[in-house]
Parts: C-alpha cells; structure tokens; sequence
C-alpha cells in the first residue's frame, strides 16, 4: 500500500461522486489550504453522472475533473471502463465521496486496498443507504461516523476511523444530517492524514 511521508512526493486522490459533493468540497480544502497540503493532491474528481453538481464545483476549486454516464450500464463493464479512465490519473488512493454505486469485483481489485468509503453509521451496526435515516428513525442518542477501507462486501471493509455525532435534541432529519456531516467532513481529511504518514492501525 502507497505511504508517504514529508519527504516523498504527495498521495495522489482521486475522488468520485454521484451527486453535489460537499464530502469532496471538505477534501479539496484539506488538501489546498489544510491538514492534506503537505500529503496529497487531486489527481481527478469523478462521477458516474457527468450532470452531477460536484463536478462544476470540483472545476471551479480548480480540479481535474472526468465523467462517464453509468446509465443503463452493465456493472462490471461500465466499472472495466472507470478502472482504465482512472489509471490514467494515476491515484494512489481511490476516495469515495457519495459515489452511490455498489462496486464490482472488477473495480475493486483494480485497486485492492486503496479505496476509502465514509458511512454515516457504525458499520457493524447499519450498512448501506439511509443511515441518517435510520439513526433517527431509531431516535438513537448518538450515532458513529466510520471511514473504512473498501472489500468486496457492502460496508464490511476494515475500518480505518470512527467517531461519534450526539443526536440528541435533534428533532428532524435534517438536523441529524447536518450534525453528521459536519463531523464527516472532518473526520475524512483526518483519517486521510494518518493513513498518508503511516501512523494508522487497521482494524476489522
């Protein structure tokens, strides 16, 4: 798996998404202005839905952006064809940033172990869509950010970092969101951090 350290060239990201982005607002920051400067950059920032909202405003942060429609696509063809747009970046880390498609064996294996995913629960606990969702409909005290590495299960990958979001006194869904994403937004570029200069233990 890549490392660095200050003396070695800087991580190189690609970041994909499905829809406005705002986890890969928070990671194009991170790594223009802060705690990634020294670490990473943006190799691309790519979607499935070259309609996508994230995508003008990765160009306008001044990002390299690519698309491919994955409308009426066969899974594991259409993710054959990311696999080869993405090499031609050539990312050192894959960073999923509300990319909403369940990844192919194909996809992963292109590139075992460098693919980061964040989910808005604990994912022993919740996996898959509507975690916010679920926390709040559950009415649950708190619930946990977690960064993990992606496998070819659905959230069953190492984790790499959690963190708790106090829920309580959050009364609609959109104050579960808002509180969940404010911790997600620092949680991803920390997690990065620690991962990029080796300081991070892997857990199942």
């Amino acid at each position: 798996m890549p490392t660095s350290t200050a003396s070695n060239r800087k991580q190189r990201l690609a970041i994909l998404l499905s829809g406005r982005g705002s986890n890969m607002v928070a990671l194009v920051n991170a790594v223009q202005n802060g705690v990634l400067r020294e670490l990473a950059e943006v190799a691309v920032v790519f979607s499935n839905h070259p309609e996508a909202p994230g995508l003008a405003t990765a160009a306008n942060l001044g990002c390299p952006t690519a698309s491919l429609s994955s409308q009426g696509r066969k899974r594991a063809e259409f993710d054959a064809e990311v696999v080869e747009l993405l090499r031609g970046y050539q990312p050192d880390y894959l960073v999923l940033a509300g990319y909403m498609r369940i990844l192919s064996p194909v996809f992963i294996r292109a590139f075992a172990g460098r693919i980061l995913n964040i989910h808005p629960a604990d994912t022993h606990q919740h996996q898959g869509l509507h975690a916010y969702e679920w926390a709040f409909e559950n009415q649950l005290p708190e619930t946990k950010i977690t960064v993990h590495l992606v496998d070819e299960g659905l959230d069953t990958g190492p984790v790499l970092a959690q963190r708790p979001v106090d829920l309580r006194g959050a009364n609609t869904l959109a104050e579960v969101e808002q509180r969940g994403l404010a911790v997600e937004h620092e949680l991803y570029a920390e997690t990065l951090v620690q991962l990029l200069v080796g300081q991070l233990k892997i857990e199942n």
